[in-house]
């Protein structure tokens, strides 16, 4: 049995070179999912600062409608609002759009440790048909074994009826 090569052998490096491929692409892919999570709270964070300076800005032109400011001051006040909450849409907008790379990232990652355990079911497969073949391969050669101390028994028996009939 020794001088017989497991006949798939070269199919289970390449499929173990693939395991290892797919490990490496977990890797890589929780590394793009955290990059993309940390962007994600920075964006949070500036659009929360955003957030705070329209609120202030806000209560300060309550503050001056209250106060009874000149109506210059409060048009002023209601212009630089404005341009305030463009700013948050703008910094909304950024939260969304690295939502969605975050999502992606996510889905990214599920689809490689998918991939992954593809592989593993496949190198299984293979390790459990190895030990079939093994066991077929030493039922073979048992059979064979004794096959040829049968020959072998009968050929003794042979000689043994030649020789009683020589005397």
């Amino acid at each position: 049995m020794n001088a017989i090569n497991y006949p798939l052998e070269d199919l289970v490096k390449i499929k173990q070179k693939r395991f290892e491929q797919a490990i490496n692409l977990v890797e890589e892919k929780k590394a793009l999912l955290k990059r993309e999570e940390d962007i994600l709270t920075k964006v949070k964070k500036a659009r929360d600062k955003v957030l705070k300076h329209k609120e202030d800005k806000l209560k300060q032109l309550r503050d001056a409608l209250d106060a009874g400011e000149r109506t210059d001051k409060i048009m002023q006040k209601k212009a630089y609002l404005d341009v305030v909450k463009d700013d948050l849409e703008v910094e909304e907008k950024k939260v969304k759009d690295q939502q969605k790379s975050v999502k992606e990232a996510e889905n990214d990652l599920e689809k490689a440790r998918e991939n992954l355990k593809q592989k593993q079911k496949d190198i299984e497969k293979l390790r459990i048909h190895r030990k079939q073949w093994e066991k077929e391969m030493k039922y073979v050669e048992r059979q064979h074994e004794q096959l040829v101390q049968d020959e072998i028994g009968s050929v003794k028996h042979i000689m043994k009826k030649k020789e009683k009939k020589k005397k």
